[in-house]
């Protein structure tokens, strides 16, 4: 039987980002004065679900796990807690999408400006060529062509190798906004977990 080296447990064939806390408070910024279910969530804690989320692959289905002490169990909804993570995960999900659609306008742009500079360096290298056939011509109708060339560096960045990461945040935020979230005792925590 092969060894499951996953990081993360696994119950019913879901995987478990668990927290240990002693407060539902440790989950939120606590400089954020919004209510419970519009608050931030904490940086470190938006970065280990990240985290974990980035180290599954993004079709598995997983579950947010807390355990918390006795009295914070009593005194938390777990809608409430559910619905503000989920409320969370949104926003930064329709963040992700804005950057992405910026992202794609500006590679137009910058694709646009790119092939100008390049028909305009192209254009002046024949210019030069004109001029005769010297050292100092092919220096310039070089250097004109690898300006030009230069110019499409960026757009063609952008447009081929930029979005790539974003779309998979935005396919993480997806799956976060709809993660099952489930408290638990403090005392069933697995030993491993800080």
């Amino acid at each position: 039987m092969a060894k499951d080296r996953s990081l993360y447990r696994r119950e019913d064939g879901v995987s478990l980002i668990e927290l240990r806390l002693s407060t539902v408070n440790q989950l939120f910024d606590s400089f954020d004065p919004a209510p419970f279910p519009e608050r931030s969530l904490d940086n470190e804690v938006e970065e280990y679900i990240l985290g974990s989320a980035r180290d599954m692959p993004v079709g598995e289905p997983l579950k947010l796990v807390f355990y918390l002490p006795p009295d914070q169990l009593a005194g938390t909804e777990i809608g409430d807690l559910a619905d503000a993570i989920h409320n969370y995960f949104d926003y930064r999900l329709q963040a992700a999408r804005r950057q992405l659609r910026l992202q794609r306008r500006d590679a137009r742009i910058t694709l646009a400006i790119g092939l100008a500079f390049l028909i305009a360096c192209t254009s002046l290298r024949q210019l030069v060529f004109t001029l005769g056939r010297g050292t100092l011509q092919e220096i310039a109708a070089e250097g004109l062509l690898i300006s030009g060339w230069v110019a499409m560096w960026r757009p063609l960045s952008l447009l081929l190798y930029e979005w790539w990461p974003i779309q998979r945040s935005r396919a993480i935020f997806a799956k976060l906004k709809t993660v099952p979230v489930e408290m638990r005792p403090l005392a069933e925590a697995p030993l491993a977990l800080v």
